[in-house]
This record gives C-alpha cells, structure tokens and sequence, in this order.
C-alpha cells in the first residue's frame, strides 16, 4: 500500500504542475500576440530607415555628424546582449550566451571585449564566466517603450563616437514565428553600406531643407529605432520560447500522469487480486 501512496502522490504533484504549465503557455500565448503586433508594425519603418541611413553616411565625411559612420581599427569591442529577465522560456538565453561565447573565443579573442546586458540571465550568466560586463540592464522590460529605450542606445553612441569602443555589436534572437527565433550578431555602429550589386539600393535623395540638418536628426533617430527593434525582436521570441516550452512539459506531464495513472491502476488491481486470493485460500481453509 505504501508504493500505491507514493505512486498517487506523484499523480497529484505532476497534474499539478501541469496546471502551472498550462496557466504559463496561456499567458505567453497572450503576451506573444501583442509583442508580435509590436515588432510587425515596427519592422517594415525600421528597415526602409536604416537603408536611407547607409544611403546618407556612405558619402558622409568622417567629421560631425559622420561620427556614427568613422571606421577604427577594431580594438576595443562592445556587445550588447540581448536576453530575458526569466527563464522556463527553452533555449532562448543558451543561444545568445552560446553565441557571445563563440565571439568572446573567436573572432574576438584578441581584443578588448566588453558586454552590456540586456536582461538579467545574460548578464549573470557572462558574468560567471568572467567576462567584461559593464552593465546590466534589467528594469527596461517592465515598461518597454522607445522612450525607455532611447537613452540606453544614446549611451551606446556617445561611447562610440568617444572612441572608447571602436565596434558595437547587437546579438539577439530574431523573431519569426513562434517555434522559431534565429540568433543576429548585427553590427550596430559603425554605420557602413552593405557590398552589393543591386544598383537599386543606391538611391540619389533629394534634401529638404538640406543634407546636413537632415543627417543630423536622422541619423541618432535611426539607430536609436535599430535598437529599439532589436529588443522588441527578443521580446516576442521569448514569449514564442516559452509558450513553445510551456506547451512540450504540459503534453509532457500529461504523458507521465497518464503513464503513472496506469501504473497505479495495475498495481491496485494487483493488490485487490492478491486480497481476494487470501479471503478464498482463508474460507477454503476453515472449510477444511
């Protein structure tokens, strides 16, 4: 009786976990809706301006608002990296630290590497394995706006146009669908015109009121934007993450409690089988 106590304890904690689950894929289901929609609507701007972008600083000279686009020799190296504040989402953290590993090992593993941390699981888990990192970011998620954003990104520029980091490097995962988030290592600054053939992509713009005025606000508002759509391509990927895990452990534990609901049943039929033989074998014996 004692395995048959134990056995329905278990049947009890896993349905129960299960609620958990179950509770947990809903509201990630409804959180992913609107963080989706979010990233969606910003997508389509966030590109058109970042193609104007490189079409501007690619004639720009390398002064005043040309800062932003100043290629260094590429010594001291900032990677921002773009996590959650939470796990039970998968995957999703392990990619971008099993990334920013590979980098911090490999390509630049001669330089002098920084991190700032988007999110408390990478900057904790970067932090145990004693890399550079300079801070961590992790109050931005509870009201995530572009005016949260902002000044995180305007730091990231201004360090850069100090010199004090010659490459800004965003790793994230990219949103596509809810079961898939790709991992981007995506050069942030400095701003450079992708090679390519397509002579559609060179577009001669007319300025108004004139290049300067129109660089000079484009150009921090641009970046800023890449940014912000960067973390908004995070926040729906691990909301896709975790309704994702939540959905594999609840069919999971309804496997296991299926399983050990049968197992119960056996080893009570087992038991009563055994009761009834006894009773039998008692009366046959009194009968004697």
């Amino acid at each position: 009786m004692a395995n048959l106590k134990e056995t329905r304890n278990r049947i009890a904690s896993v349905k129960s976990t299960m609620q958990i689950t179950s509770a947990m894929k809903m509201v990630s289901a409804a959180k992913l809706k609107r963080a989706q929609d979010a990233v969606t609507r910003m997508r389509p701007y966030a590109e058109k301006l970042q193609e104007i972008l490189v079409n501007l600083t690619s004639g720009t000279e390398d002064d005043g608002e040309g800062a932003y686009s100043t290629v260094r020799s590429e010594e001291k190296i900032l990677i921002v990296a773009v996590t959650s504040n939470r796990g039970l989402c998968g995957g999703f953290n392990a990619a971008i630290t099993k990334r920013c590993l590979t980098l911090a090992n490999g390509e630049y593993a001669s330089k002098d590497l920084s991190f700032l941390c988007i999110g408390k699981k990478g900057g904790e888990f970067l932090a145990n394995r004693g890399l550079n990192v300079i801070k961590t970011e992790i109050e931005l998620y509870s009201e995530l706006t572009f005016e949260n954003t902002a000044p995180i990104a305007t730091e990231v520029m201004e360090e850069f146009v100090a010199g004090n980091y010659d490459k800004v490097v965003l790793v994230y995962n990219q949103f596509k669908n809810a079961a898939v988030q790709v991992v981007q290592n995506e050069q942030f600054l400095p701003v450079v015109a992708e090679e390519s053939d397509d002579v559609v992509n060179a577009v001669d713009y007319i300025y108004e009121p004139n290049k300067e005025d129109i660089i000079t606000e484009l150009i921090p508002k641009s970046l800023k934007t890449q940014f912000y759509k960067a973390i908004l391509d995070s926040v729906a990927g691990e909301h896709g993450a975790r309704m994702t895990a939540m959905h594999k452990a609840t069919d999971n534990a309804k496997d296991l409690a299926d399983r050990l609901t049968l197992e119960y049943n056996k080893a009570r039929q087992a038991a009563i089988t055994t009761e009834i033989l006894e009773i039998v074998g008692g009366a046959e014996a009194l009968k004697g």
